[in-house]
């Protein structure tokens, strides 16, 4: 009899012989508690990571209370990953031991396909994610609310001399998922005006890249509260209340671009009516329900609205690169393993300026 799918999971898993400890929900409640797991050993191409910090994504929360309908559980969420590597394979030449690196939102791919070889690995058909993936070897991947890793080379990133472990983990995710929506959609131009729709884990890293690129900023929010936070402390130029009718057609057509970082089903057209002429607005929060758009608002002013998923292994190095030269990181709040579950609760009420970020190396104990 051929070996099955289950048979090749099961010779890897005796592969796996470094062991670790993740907080995983069990089922769609979402609950995280302690398990132990293992890793595999470093392969010649791998680098070890021992786990120092892991930010919390919205995208975690989805995941664990399969809201995505795609579970596999236990599941050990976490996308955004920073600490040290402990080890590397026989033929890794960018890493050695000692190094402060970073893990985001994948960890493998075919590696050979035309989109590999142009450096988006995001878009490849056989990307394999972080955590809640099938891996090459046919076991399930586990994220970084865990003590340890094991990465092939390619999929790590270096982190900058002066680029702090905690502020910088969520860059791995949210930092180069506006970094290339601004990057391949042409909002990164000095003096062009930009809109940030959305001043969360997304759009307050929106704002600080905006402004290193040199271009006017300007937060679009329902909240009247969070302006004095965008304008005093994020450096946003301008903030407009999406609910104030003057507010709006004072905006205008006045705009370039527009990073769309919201999550919620809301009316596009008034949004879409603050772009110029051949204004873009690009999509990276993901709504539940399919988006209603007047086709008229786009032809009569040659708008475009489009979408940006993550980003490359080489944008994330670029992007960690340039946030380092400019001092943009995220704005977050620590927390210990023990909280994690009040943290996703808080997350889940938008209670969060801007990023959780776990303490995994001094409060989730476990083996190597």
């Amino acid at each position: 009899m051929a070996p099955t799918v289950a048979d090749a999971a099961a010779a890897a898993n005796a592969k796996h012989t470094r062991k670790a400890v993740g907080l995983a929900a069990r089922d769609a409640s979402g609950h995280l508690a302690p398990l132990t797991l293992t890793r595999r050993s470093t392969g010649d191409d791998d680098v070890a990571i021992k786990i120092l910090y892991c930010g919390i994504c919205h995208s975690d929360l989805h995941s664990i209370k399969n809201e995505w309908k795609n579970a596999m559980y236990p599941m050990v969420p976490g996308h955004e990953i920073a600490g040290v590597v402990t080890e590397v394979g026989k033929n890794v030449t960018k890493f050695k031991p000692g190094d402060r690196v970073g893990v985001g939102c994948m960890v493998n791919s075919c590696q050979s396909c035309e989109r590999c070889g142009e450096g988006f690995e995001n878009h490849c058909p056989g990307v394999i994610f972080t955590y809640n993936s099938v891996d090459r070897d046919g076991t399930v991947t586990y994220g970084g609310y865990s003590t340890s890793v094991v990465v092939h080379e390619r999929f790590v990133v270096r982190f900058p001399e002066g680029m702090p472990l905690d502020k910088g983990a969520p860059l791995l995710c949210a930092g180069v998922t506006v970094y290339t929506a601004m990057k391949y959609h042409g909002l990164t131009s000095p003096g062009k005006h930009v809109g940030v729709l959305g001043l969360g884990g997304l759009g307050h890293v929106a704002v600080k890249f905006g402004k290193a690129f040199g271009m006017k900023v300007t937060v679009i929010s329902s909240s009247p509260g969070k302006k004095q936070e965008a304008l005093e402390r994020l450096g946003a130029d301008a903030f407009v209340v999406s609910k104030n009718a003057d507010e709006m057609k004072a905006a205008t057509a006045t705009m370039d671009g527009i990073v769309n970082t919201v999550s919620a089903n809301i009316p596009l057209a008034p949004l879409m009516a603050l772009l110029k002429p051949n204004g873009k607005m690009v999509m990276v929060g993901l709504p539940e329900k399919p988006l209603e758009i007047p086709p008229f608002d786009l032809i009569m002013w040659n708008k475009t609205l489009a979408g940006s998923c993550i980003g490359g292994m080489r944008d994330t190095q670029e992007m960690i690169d340039l946030a380092a030269k400019h001092g943009v990181t995220a704005d977050i709040e620590v927390v210990g393993a023990d909280y994690v579950n009040t943290a996703l609760d808080r997350l889940a009420k938008a209670d969060v300026r801007y990023r959780f970020v776990i303490d995994i190396g001094n409060t989730l104990k476990g083996s190597e």
